[in-house]
């Protein structure tokens, strides 16, 4: 810490100014954290620069956007191409059409409707499945993140058991249709499924990444899917995150087809775009006098035009499998200096991104996530800032590497993580995260 503020001068002046004109002086909570948060100015490639002028490399990459690194050559001039030809257009843009065939190929799915962020399209997705089903409530697990819109902002980050909502200003009201399960736990969603008659779907991320990267178990997914073909109501997957870091994403990875995908971040190269794909039947009670779903800014010029490049030439089969290669390496060095340290720490990894756990098994749910040692996360992520690498956005997030991080930039990130994780075994207290908060 001492490091960290010795280094950021500059953005501790930034913040004193920022934190009169906004909340906490940053424009999205998870911006934030303490003593104040790290202002950037600029990136390219691997490299992020701070406003002190030091040089870091991103593992964070805008909390797994852009893994086809900052500032991409393809992207900048696709961008010239297209402002040139108006930044929004007002009706439909000619060129989502080709943008919708692509991702109903990749993703396999038979119908799209585009949005701008991932909280728009899992608000709007859960109202499709009302629609279709007739049916009002939906499940979704604790320690899974949905964006922040209020029927899913519950039971993200809570510290006590019941209905936790993630906010002040969330009402008892707007989740009264709302039920959490806890994560890769097949008994306790088929005891809620089978205690409901009123269930129209249930939203996920296939791969949890809100809470650390935590594997997912294989047979619960299996059994998710059963028991809503059974009981008749909708899988939703949210793979605002996960979109983009397989070819096909997980449904693709998981070789199944739930009814609806969310889709954004990564697919978009950095630029505003969110997707609901999903089967013809459920997509088509979306429109006028039917199912809303509206947006001034979805499907714009420059968000279309940048997907399109990014899925059809920069995020290629050949570019995933090199970016998950690099996560590999970083996966092999974290285990490796875990027993060579004789540290308590788990490794998970999925594609291109994984995490590291302070704890001598891996969390398998948001509570087991929770009873991991903050204290020496907290050293590990600090003392690497100072040694100029971001090796992800916070405590509940993970690293992802892009197709301009280079071996070099994993080794690198490996011999500072040496240095990081011996601070963190020195300072061992075995202060959870329920008691950090």
């Amino acid at each position: 810490m001492e490091n960290y503020i010795a280094k950021t001068a500059k953005s501790k002046i930034l913040y004193e100014e920022a934190k009169n004109h906004l909340p906490y002086g940053v424009s999205s909570n998870y911006r934030y954290f303490d003593p104040y948060p790290l202002y950037l100015s600029r990136g390219k490639g691997s490299r992020v620069w701070d406003v002190d002028g030091n040089e870091y490399i991103d593992f964070n990459l805008g909390f797994g956007v852009l893994e086809v690194g900052h500032a991409n050559e393809k992207i900048i001039e696709e961008v010239k191409n297209a402002i040139s030809e108006s930044s929004i257009l007002g009706f439909e843009y000619s060129k989502s059409i080709e943008l919708a065939k692509i991702i109903k190929s990749r993703f396999n799915v038979d119908m799209v409707r585009f949005s701008s962020t991932g909280t728009e399209a899992t608000m709007h997705s859960i109202r499709i499945a009302r629609a279709y089903t007739r049916k009002k409530k939906i499940i979704k697990f604790e320690g899974h993140y949905h964006g922040s819109h209020d029927q899913l902002l519950v039971n993200v980050n809570p510290l006590r058991d019941g209905i936790v909502p993630a906010s002040l200003g969330v009402t008892e009201e707007s989740l009264s249709n709302t039920i959490v399960c806890e994560w890769n736990n097949l008994e306790n969603f088929e005891k809620i499924v089978k205690s409901s008659n009123d269930i129209a779907g249930v939203i996920m991320e296939p791969v949890a990444m809100n809470m650390g990267l935590i594997p997912t178990n294989v047979e619960f997914l299996k059994g998710v899917f059963e028991l809503s073909k059974e009981y008749g109501f909708l899988t939703i997957f949210d793979e605002t995150k996960t979109g983009g870091k397989m070819y096909s994403g997980a449904s693709g990875y998981f070789n199944v087809r739930p009814d609806l995908i969310i889709l954004g971040k990564a697919v978009a190269g950095g630029f505003p775009l969110s997707v609901i794909g999903g089967k013809r039947e459920v997509m088509s009670v979306i429109g006028p006098g039917k199912t809303a779903h509206g947006g001034t800014f979805n499907s714009n010029p420059i968000s279309v035009r940048v997907s399109i490049l990014t899925l059809k030439e920069i995020l290629t089969q050949n570019s995933i499998n090199y970016i998950i290669s690099l996560s590999k390496e970083l996966e092999k060095g974290y285990n490796d200096l875990a027993e060579d340290l004789d540290i308590d720490l788990k490794v998970s990894r999925w594609g291109p991104s994984g995490s590291v756990f302070f704890s001598d098994k891996m969390p398998s749910n948001y509570k087991d996530f929770i009873s991991t040692d903050i204290q020496r996360w907290n050293t590990y992520f600090y003392s690497m800032l100072s040694q100029g690498v971001i090796p992800m956005g916070g405590f509940n997030e993970e690293w992802t590497t892009s197709i301009a991080h280079t071996k070099e930039d994993i080794q690198i990130h490996l011999e500072k993580a040496e240095k990081s994780l011996r601070l963190a075994k020195e300072k061992k207290t075995d202060l959870k995260l329920e008691e950090a908060w």
